[in-house]
């Protein structure tokens, strides 16, 4: 049985469609059928973010009208031969697209897929709820500042109405040298206030130029986090990585003395 898991943040700018991508990408790489949806109807970037907008014949749109077949719309990643993409739509001034549409997309996918991933517009309007609604497990993406916190948890106030298997959050942007001197909000702070189940925490790159596919090189911590992160979706396990470890100690110090010199 599909996973089909919707990933949202309440806001935008914390990562989230990154986040979802990445995922999905190890998720395939560990050998699991995914498709990530964009939900964004009208504001589309999954396909940027995944390298894919040059080979998009066809969107949402387009299968939910009969335009095409499911099978048609969907692009297959070049790297990760199991991992799909659905493209949202540009078009989304000119017809409506409802909760149901979009929950008979989800429905025909589940028979051929382990994972759905429903990236999910930023807000709680309309097009939040349109994915909520087809998805049966939740994802809330949060970066370590209070207005991400608290607009994450209104996000899971409102996902308590739904009918959902399970929520979960990933704390994403995460620098490690602020972590080890609590120069922001601390991971443990973040979860306690949330009350939410960590999956997952990402740090800050900075070695990923803004703008870059998610598919192209990253470090190894980031790598190493993604990998922790699916590993604990799929298998309920609870392997958070340590952001913070290399600043702590004599050495740690240098190297938080030397990142804030740069």
């Amino acid at each position: 049985m599909a996973r089909k898991i919707v990933i949202t943040s309440g806001k935008g700018g914390v990562g989230k469609t990154t986040v979802c991508a990445r995922l999905g990408m190890k998720l395939a790489n560990l050998g699991f059928r995914v498709v990530i949806l964009d939900m964004d109807i009208g504001l589309n970037n999954l396909d940027v973010v995944m390298g894919i907008e040059q080979k998009i014949n066809f969107d949402i749109l387009d299968v939910i009208a009969g335009n095409c077949r499911l099978k048609q719309a969907l692009v297959q990643d070049k790297k990760y031969p199991s991992l799909y993409v659905l493209a949202s739509t540009h078009m989304y001034d000119e017809v409506y697209i409802n909760k149901e549409d979009i929950k008979s997309v989800v429905d025909k996918l589940a028979e051929t897929f382990d994972y759905i991933l429903l990236d999910c517009p930023a807000g709680v309007e309309e097009g939040f709820r349109r994915a909520v609604y087809s998805a049966n497990e939740a994802i809330v993406v949060v970066t370590p500042h209070i207005s991400s916190v608290r607009d994450a948890d209104k996000v899971l106030s409102i996902l308590s109405n739904y009918d959902l298997l399970g929520k979960y959050l990933i704390i994403n942007r995460v620098r490690g040298d602020f972590e080890a001197t609590l120069e922001t909000l601390g991971i443990e702070e973040i979860v306690r206030f949330l009350k939410t189940k960590l999956i997952g925490v990402v740090p800050e790159d900075d070695s990923v130029t803004k703008g870059e596919p998610a598919g192209e090189a990253c470090s190894y911590e980031l790598n190493r986090a993604i990998t922790l992160l699916a590993e604990n979706l799929h298998n309920g396990t609870k392997k958070i990585y340590d952001v913070a470890k290399k600043y702590r100690g004599f050495w740690g110090i240098l190297r938080r003395n030397i990142k804030k010199k740069v």
